[in-house]
């Protein structure tokens, strides 16, 4: 994980910064619970982060722009003899958006690397973790706004973008949705992660994000996705079974209409940490994600201050698989 540093992630006020500071420490201490957490902190927040995190948590001191440690880390990937590797991504600010910064983000999957004792393997291409959902069978879930949209590799083919995603974490078929969520596409949006629109938790099986209300825009953004992968078959060749897990009944904050999603979960040993956001809907989607990871329990944090500054639990985490023995 990456602890929030001053910026819009950490907010203007000091109420705003307490409640950012202590968000980040509530998922990093429930994935305390299920595996080990390292955090990188900006020196300027060092102190902050040792009051809010537990002695537990391995604190590393970094540079940081801002706190999205899946974005800005690295993907991790195991070769055919259980050996680990970090691909490194080319960051560029979320397809170099007019706020965002990257000077040190961009160096911040090289460490992560480092630090796992991992393989780097760079890639010339401009993505971000959040921006991909595999099965660990070979598919990948892709959007044109992102890995060939404007700012990111507006030039790159759908061939070309599969190509390194086959050289880089080993997939073999691509699924292209045609864009991500409405207000993830506002100012302080990605323009189309994956990563709160779907997520595969087998090979064969989808959970897909299902805005059941007409009154939302994202009511036909999320008919048109749950249509085509209706259509779509992974790498084996075989249909997708689609588990529809229903948005929050809230439709809107401050901002507009949200995006507040349940696929924006982190899977851990024995475990996951889902989103909740103080609706209705927490309950039976958690019963969902139970029903999907059977053997793991799930544990919620309120995502909503995550998700007020532009992500959820997955944005902000990034797993490292451990090391395979022959």
């Amino acid at each position: 994980m990456a602890y929030p540093v001053a910026g819009y992630s950490l907010g203007d006020s000091e109420a705003e910064r307490e409640e950012a500071r202590s968000t980040w420490a509530a998922v990093a201490h429930a994935v305390a619970d299920f595996e080990p957490v390292t955090v990188i902190v900006d020196p300027a927040e060092i102190t902050h982060a040792r009051r809010h995190l537990s002695s537990e948590i391995t604190l590393v001191e970094a540079p940081l722009d801002d706190a999205w440690a899946r974005d800005i880390g690295p993907t991790f990937v195991l070769d055919d003899a259980g050996g680990l590797g970090a691909v490194d991504w080319v960051f560029n600010g979320w397809g170099a958006a007019e706020w965002a910064t990257w000077d040190a983000d961009q160096h911040v999957a090289t460490l992560i690397a480092e630090l796992s004792g991992a393989e780097r393997i760079d890639s010339p291409m401009i993505n971000e973790g959040g921006g991909i959902q595999v099965d660990g069978a070979g598919t990948v879930l892709l959007t044109e706004t992102v890995q060939r949209g404007e700012g990111r590799n507006p030039s790159w083919s759908r061939a070309q973008v599969e190509a390194e995603l086959a050289r880089t974490i080993g997939t073999t078929t691509a699924i292209w949705l045609p864009r991500g969520l409405t207000r993830d596409n506002d100012t302080f949006g990605t323009r189309g992660h994956v990563d709160i629109v779907a997520a595969f938790p087998t090979p064969g099986t989808i959970l897909v994000h299902d805005q059941t209300d007409p009154a939302h825009p994202d009511h036909a953004v999320t008919a048109e996705i749950i249509e085509l992968l209706s259509d779509a078959t992974d790498a084996m060749g075989s249909r997708l079974d689609i588990v529809r897990v229903p948005a929050p009944r809230n439709l809107t904050d401050a901002g507009g209409f949200v995006d507040h999603s349940y696929i924006n979960h982190l899977v851990v040993n024995g475990g996951v940490v889902a989103c909740s956001f103080d609706d209705p809907g927490d309950a039976p989607a958690a019963e969902i994600l139970a029903d999907a990871y059977p053997g793991r329990d799930v544990v919620t944090v309120d995502a909503r201050p995550l998700f007020d500054r532009g992500g959820g639990i997955h944005c902000i985490t990034c797993q490292q698989p451990a090391r395979r023995h022959p």
